[in-house]
């Protein structure tokens, strides 16, 4: 999604709107260093647990009915992305307790961020500001950018 190549993950690296990506456990254990942010981890794992067992169903519904809208180049239909996406999800949890506690997920949001002006050498934002458009206006998307640029050197 972010063109990443593997110098980059040598990095240090911002995940904004990570959520429930596997992205900052796969990074650490690697060996590198992410900051993941998001207001869902002001929650313990066991209640973003449940709310992903809530949401799972009506998400793999959504996949299916909307699967003409997606481009199946990295997954072979909407039960094939919902197994991935649950297995990064998995991968997640496991993750999450060591990960909060070593402050590699903090609870905040866009366009306010915990981080000093250039602290991280790379942004990522994936779905946040795209996914949701419809639901976030276009100021909010330039702060939001702003803000990256603010805290990194490079925003993808």
């Amino acid at each position: 999604m972010f063109a990443l190549r593997e110098e980059d993950l040598e990095r240090s690296i911002l995940g904004c709107g990570d959520g429930t990506a596997s992205f900052n456990a796969e990074v650490t254990a690697q060996g590198g260093k992410v900051l993941s942010v998001d207001p869902i981890y002001q929650f313990s794992a066991d209640d973003i647990q449940q709310r992903i067992r809530r949401v799972y169903p009506g998400m793999l519904s959504q996949f299916a009915r909307q699967a003409d809208q997606y481009v199946w180049r990295h997954f072979r239909d909407p039960g094939h992305l919902g197994s991935v996406r649950m297995s990064a999800m998995n991968r997640f949890l496991e993750d999450y307790p060591s990960g909060l506690q070593a402050g590699r997920y903090v609870e905040a949001s866009l366009p306010e961020l915990p981080c000093f002006d250039g602290e991280y050498d790379l942004a990522l934002c994936s779905h946040l500001l795209f996914l949701y458009s419809e639901h976030i206006h276009l100021q909010a998307h330039v702060e939001a950018v702003l803000e990256l640029c603010r805290v990194a050197r490079e925003v993808r």
